[in-house]
């Protein structure tokens, strides 16, 4: 094992320079934070709390052990031009509830009753997923009035997945308990009818698959709502609720302690309760992290300040050495890192996907700092064997088993994204930082491409090629790329689980290591064919 050093100069113009430009990306970040907090127009959050109610926010706090951290997950999910109205009526995430580490998932009834949309829905689905992975209990505190019918042809057909998930997680053992608070009307009434546990609010919790105006409607009948799926009725009566709450305080009590009572994680590994820090200062890395993803950096000096007392040790350094790959420890827990230090050629791909398989024998997470323009192309390289030997590595990452975890540090185009463990390879988590980039490549290359494929076509045809407006169409398709595969814009799309503040990237390590160890890491170190 051997310790990291630096070349970083922080007194240099290029480095300060740099840090300025991350500062006003950082800023930017801080501002999506602020409207991801939105919770509804302030008349609806005076209304509840004069009804004895808590935000979505404050029950999250309540529930949680005091000094836990808490992981928001997907927190620009929706956020478009339209502000934070245009977002999700949910905020989800996992933290400790009496020292077992949960999801947690909050309807905002605040916000447009709480109603499920299209970005709601497929957030659910993604927290879902990712508590289904690490064998983590789910809290959904309920309050909402069911699917946005302004969206229903977009969510009815996918929606009836977020129950199936409910029962498919009970199945494996992990427990779903559900505390209503509020209206849980409709389809939304299959959540706590779904959950392992249910407990309703006295006074507040109204669950019905159709509400008094429908049964109307349908049969004639006359009744008021507490009556029909009121929290007396429940409790005493149906047996939907497994427990009656006095107001909302008694039930997020109630709900601790259904906890307490779960079975503890089978943990794969509980570190040391003290850690060497980095020996370098995380500050730095608004330096050495470029601002502009046309510029390199060297991974080495990331790893430096993530790394427990900056300690690496690296795998084949001297060969493929674009791709940097070696072990190390974050907060105490064990990890391979595969991090990018330029394009990747054939050397380094075979590289990744020894490693990686190296990594799935050892049972060691792996941790992907994407940086990435993508594999090397040209006539020596294709003779090369640059397809085939890429394939190699992204058939490593798609059928590694050990947990992968991804940040991406700055370009991530084409399928360098791939192999890298983008999305679509499914990491147990993947973040962003504010500068990246996503995409099939960057707007200057992409846009290049079109204007030479449309320009051989006229000339194929024997026509002029109209300079000027191919001027036109060049900045405009640059500008649409460039507004496609920003950080922000990827987020909105559920790209990543949340775009972080580079300084912060061990913190978010630490934690989602804690929650891949939450069980047993196993493989089969089981791959397809690998063409020789």
């Amino acid at each position: 094992m051997s310790t990291l050093s630096t070349n970083i100069n922080s007194n240099s113009s290029s480095y300060k320079s740099n840090r300025e430009a991350m500062l006003q990306l950082i800023e930017k970040l801080n501002k999506y934070k602020a409207e991801s907090l939105y919770q509804g127009k302030e008349r609806h959050i005076q209304k509840a709390k004069s009804e004895g109610k808590f935000s979505a926010r404050e029950r999250i706090e309540l529930l949680l052990d005091e000094n836990s951290p808490f992981m928001e997950l997907l927190p620009f999910a929706g956020l478009s031009d339209k502000g934070s109205e245009g977002g999700t009526t949910t905020v989800g995430g996992i933290g400790l509830v009496n020292e077992k580490l949960c999801m947690i998932i909050s309807n905002v009834g605040t916000n447009k009753g709480g109603a499920v949309n299209l970005a709601t829905l497929n957030k659910s689905f993604r927290l879902g997923e990712i508590a289904t992975e690490n064998a983590l209990p789910t809290i959904t505190l309920v309050e909402s009035a069911g699917a946005d019918l302004t969206e229903q042809a977009k969510i009815f057909n996918y929606g009836g997945a977020s129950f199936r998930n409910i029962t498919r997680n009970s199945k494996e053992g992990n427990a779903s308990i559900s505390i209503v608070f509020g209206n849980c009307t409709a389809g939304g009434a299959y959540v706590p009818g779904m959950s392992d546990y249910t407990i309703f609010v006295k006074g507040n919790a109204k669950v019905f698959l159709a509400g008094p105006p429908l049964v109307k409607m349908a049969t004639n009948e006359i009744v008021d709502d507490e009556s029909l799926g009121g929290a007396e009725m429940h409790s005493r009566i149906s047996g939907v609720s497994d427990y009656l709450a006095e107001n909302e305080t008694d039930a997020i009590r109630l709900a601790r302690s259904i906890v307490a009572n779960l079975r503890p994680a089978q943990t794969n590994f509980s570190p040391p309760a003290e850690v060497a820090e980095p020996k370098f200062n995380s500050e730095e890395l608004l330096g050495i992290i470029q601002a502009d993803v046309k510029k390199s950096f060297d991974a080495h000096e990331v790893i430096a300040r993530i790394v427990d007392g900056s300690i690496f040790d690296e795998f084949k350094p001297e060969w493929g050495n674009t791709l940097i790959t070696g072990w190390a420890k974050i907060h105490g827990y064990s990890v391979g890192i595969i991090a990018n230090n330029g394009v990747l050629f054939s050397e380094s791909a075979n590289k990744g996907a020894h490693f990686i398989q190296l990594c799935n024998k050892n049972l060691t997470p792996i941790i992907f700092l994407q940086n990435i323009t993508g594999f090397m192309v040209g006539k020596q390289y294709e003779e090369g064997a640059i397809i085939k030997n890429g394939a190699k590595m992204i058939n490593a990452v798609s059928n590694s088993e050990v947990p992968a975890i991804t940040i991406l540090m700055g370009a991530s185009y084409g399928a360098g994204n791939y192999a890298m463990s983008g999305r679509a390879y499914q990491p147990r988590f993947l973040f962003s930082y504010p500068n990246s980039k996503i995409a099939v490549m960057g707007a200057e290359q992409l846009s290049g491409v079109m204007e030479i494929i449309q320009r051989q076509a006229v000339e194929k045809m024997g026509g002029n090629y109209d300079e000027a407006q191919a001027s036109m169409f060049r900045n405009h398709l640059m500008g649409e790329v460039e507004k496609q595969s920003n950080a922000f814009y990827a987020s909105s799309q559920l790209w990543d689980d949340g775009i972080i503040d580079p300084r912060e990237t061990r913190n978010y390590l630490g934690f989602c290591l804690a929650v891949v160890n939450n069980k047993p890491i196993t493989s089969e170190n089981k791959y397809g064919v690998f063409r020789m």
